[in-house]
This record gives structure tokens, C-alpha cells and sequence, in this order.
């Protein structure tokens, strides 16, 4: 056992307050229309193309060869990704890492960051954009899924086996955020898996179902679930969902975990007009398939793979890495920052502790 620290809404019948104590995470979405024309194509499992310009918010490496990628996944919806490979390599395959995250951004921002990153260390690495979102497919636009995309981080686990570079049998996963438990949930049905990180975790399905800190009552989730299940009625009429109002958008008076999204989605730091969270808006009804679903039920059946945990000291969310700990069996670690808030750890290089990434993912995916 290791516990370480280390230096390194709907309109306005759902008040926007409410929704976001219960939906947890500040997160939009632009509509399909403006963001991304779905389309089957002639995409398959291993169809690549070659990008036209580096349209990341982070630098793009001298050391790392990258490429545009697409693939299905089990539902037949096409998901884009970034596969980045050292530049220096020899024929023997490469442990691999797929990786995905935060909760409402996009592969340009924190998990593109960590997978050049880590190719930069000798890992393959793919970062993708989850079902709905970003360049992958998928309609309506900027919904979430926590079983659809619990099966994406599977359907990259495809993708990565069938790459010659790849060694199918070492492969990994990060889930930054939100993605986090997603990761977590997707390893521990997908056997192939060797090895999880997440960082600065959250449970979606908790905290939409309970709120920050499990502070929502009973009578206010049932008003909730009243509201958008009527909510569900007015998009049919439509023929369109409806989003909610655009998150990371300051009015002032908000909390500062808050003002750091803000800081991070909103600025040239991190903002990226594909991601829901940069000024954007989920689907009005987003939380309903996440509040009777509980991501983490079944954590312990990742044993006997290692689980790493890293969370911030003074991240807001750092509760839900301890109670993710107490759950996992053995072998497991939770890594706390000191000094980290939980957005520090998206994009940070001198706080992101990748040298341990490395450690970490060397010993459980060596030969």
C-alpha cells in the first residue's frame, strides 16, 4: 500500500446555480452545426490522415513524430485522435498509453500535453477526443455518455493493438478530470489494460447525482430529475436538445476553483474553440444518464493491475482521488501534490510529476 506526497442549466425552469451544484464540472458546447458535420465516411479501425497544421494550446515537440488519427468504436461512432511516437525508435514495439481528458476539453489541450509528453519518455501515445465532442463523431453535439464514453478509452485499447509500433500487450492509461473516472471504469472491464493513472480525478456520476462534497438533498435531485425529464419533452418537440448556458464565462462571486477553470479554458493558456468547456455549452439533459449510474462500483476488479492516483493538495477535488483510493485494491498509490489546485495538474510542467508517470508505467508495462 502506498499514500505519497511528493514536490513535484436548463433555461429557466433549472436555476444555473442549482445545475451546476448538481452537474459539478463548468462545461458547453457549441451546437453540430457550428462545430463538426458528423459523418461515417470511409473512416475504419486503422484509417489515418496526415494533419494540416499543429493547432494545439502547447508547443509542438522536436523529439515526436505525430499524426492525425480515426477509428470506431463499439458503437460505430468515429473518434479522432492524435497518435504521438518517439522520433527516436527502433523496430521493436513500443509500450503504449491511451489518453483522454479533461471532462469537456479536447485532445489540443491537457491529454494531447501529457501524451507528447510522455512520447517524448519513449512511450506510442494516443490522445482522443471523446464520442460527441471535438472532432469525433457522434450527434446530438457535446453530450456525454458514461458508458458510451467509457467504451471510446476501449476502443482506443483497439486501435493501439492493431498499430504495428505498438505492443499490444503493453498497454496503458491516463485519464486527466472527468476522464479520470472514466479510465478507471473502462479498466476495470477491459482486461488488456496493464496499468491506470488518473490525475486530479473526478466522478462524474457522483457528482451529478450528489453535488460537490454529496451536499445535494433528496428533494433537490428529485426537482432536478422532474425538471430534465420535461426538459427531455420540449427537445423532442424541437427536434434538438437544448444547451445549457455557456460555463467558465465569469460573473463574478464565483468560487475559485472556478476562477481557475476559467483561467485554463478562457485564456491563451489552454482555450480551444472545439472544447465544450471554452465558452461553450453541454446538452441541457447531459446529467441524466450520470445520476443513477455509478462509475467506480466495481474499482477493486482492477487488481492485481496497479492503479496510481495524483491529485493536488488544494485541488477542490481531491476527495474524490481519496475515496477512489480506499475503494481500489491493492496495488494502488495515491500521489498528493503539494500546493497543486486541481487545474495546476492540466497543464503544469513543472508540477505534473511525469518522471513518476514514467517510473510508474516502466515497471508495469516492462516485458
Amino acid at each position: 500500500m502506498s499514500r505519497s506526497d511528493t514536490n513535484v442549466a436548463p433555461s429557466n425552469r433549472l436555476a444555473r446555480r442549482d445545475l451546476m451544484k448538481l452537474s459539478g464540472v463548468g462545461a458547453a458546447a457549441l451546437a453540430a452545426s457550428s462545430l463538426f458535420n458528423p459523418s461515417d465516411g470511409k473512416a475504419s479501425t486503422m484509417e489515418t490522415q496526415t494533419t494540416s497544421g499543429w493547432d494545439k494550446v502547447f508547443p509542438q515537440s522536436d523529439k515526436v513524430d505525430h499524426q492525425k488519427v480515426m477509428f470506431k468504436n463499439r458503437y460505430g461512432i468515429t473518434l479522432a485522435g492524435d497518435l504521438y511516437l518517439p522520433k527516436v525508435r527502433t523496430d521493436h514495439p513500443l509500450a503504449a498509453l491511451v489518453v483522454s481528458g479533461p471532462f469537456g476539453a479536447v485532445k489540443e489541450q491537457s491529454s494531447g500535453l501529457y501524451a507528447q509528453t510522455m512520447a517524448e519518455r519513449g512511450f506510442a501515445t494516443l490522445a482522443f477526443d471523446p464520442s460527441f465532442t471535438g472532432e469525433s463523431g457522434g450527434a446530438p453535439r457535446n453530450v456525454a455518455s458514461p458508458d458510451i464514453n467509457t467504451e471510446d478509452f476501449s476502443a482506443a485499447v483497439d486501435f493501439l493493438g492493431l498499430h504495428p509500433s505498438v505492443d499490444r500487450e503493453r498497454i496503458g492509461v491516463i485519464g486527466i478530470c472527468g476522464w479520470g473516472g472514466m479510465a478507471l471504469n473502462a479498466v476495470a472491464v477491459d482486461k488488456r489494460v496493464k496499468a491506470v493513472v488518473a490525475v486530479t480525478m473526478y466522478d462524474m456520476t457522483r457528482v451529478m447525482s450528489k453535488g460537490y462534497n454529496d451536499s445535494v438533498t433528496r428533494e433537490q435531485r428529485t426537482q432536478t430529475l422532474e425538471q430534465l425529464s420535461r426538459q427531455r419533452w420540449e427537445d423532442a418537440a424541437a427536434g434538438t436538445p437544448a444547451y445549457q448556458p455557456p460555463y467558465n464565462v465569469l460573473q463574478g462571486g464565483e468560487p475559485q476553483f472556478m476562477v481557475d477553470y476559467a483561467d485554463y479554458y478562457m485564456t491563451p493558456r489552454g482555450y480551444h474553440p472545439r472544447a465544450v468547456n471554452s465558452g461553450n455549452a453541454w446538452t441541457q439533459t447531459t446529467p441524466l444518464s450520470f445520476m443513477n449510474m455509478p462509475l467506480l462500483a466495481h474499482i477493486q476488479e482492477i487488481a492485481p493491475r496497479p492503479v496510481l492516483l495524483i491529485h493536488g493538495e488544494k485541488a477542490h477535488s481531491r476527495y474524490f482521488s481519496e475515496t477512489a483510493y480506499a475503494a481500489a485494491a491493492e496495488p494502488k498509490e495515491l500521489m498528493i501534490i503539494p500546493g497543486a489546485s486541481h487545474v495546476d495538474l492540466y497543464d503544469r510542467l513543472d508540477v505534473i510529476p511525469f518522471d513518476r508517470l514514467v517510473e510508474f508505467f516502466g515497471r508495469a508495462l516492462s516485458q
